[in-house]
């Protein structure tokens, strides 16, 4: 199953860009049929009202049968494992992709949350959008080596 992350805002060279294209690289070679990772970005310079539209036609562009996954403050809490099971679940009923949608810092409209197959938190806390992104991008990847039997996570 192919996995994308669509994100409001552009990460510049540095530190999280690095964490992001690291844990794409290693998605590239996972064994548990998750990957590759892509990456969309959106111009948050946009107003709200093209940010809103670039978000769903983004969504739209989904081969039929993906999942959307709206990353927000109000979602549902997993464990590592209960999310690489979801992960592994969605990927053997035959989803082709799952896109998982990070908003910009005014977060996202009740339309993409209400679209969305499942709205994930990362927790209570609030975090800024270009973590959000790396902390995904690791979660895959750790997903995909806990599924593969491979040691990176440990319980």
């Amino acid at each position: 199953m192919r996995l994308k992350i669509i994100a409001v805002g552009r990460l510049k060279s540095g530190p999280e860009r690095e964490l992001v294209e690291t844990y794409r690289t290693r998605l590239a070679n996972a064994l548990a049929g998750l990957g590759p990772l892509s990456i969309v970005e959106i111009d948050e310079r946009k107003d709200a009202r093209q940010i809103a539209r670039a978000l769903a036609e983004s969504q739209e562009a989904l081969p039929k049968g993906a999942r959307r996954v709206a990353l927000d403050e109000t979602g549902k809490f997993f464990t590592t494992k209960s999310f690489a099971d979801l992960l592994a679940a969605w990927r053997d009923a035959g989803a082709p992709e799952t896109a998982f949608v990070i908003g910009g810092a005014d977060g996202l409209g009740d339309e993409t949350r209400k679209s969305a197959d499942l709205v994930l938190s990362l927790g209570k806390l609030t975090w800024p959008h270009r973590l959000v992104r790396a902390m995904i991008a690791e979660q895959l990847y750790r997903s995909a080596s806990l599924l593969s039997g491979h040691p990176y996570h440990r319980d």
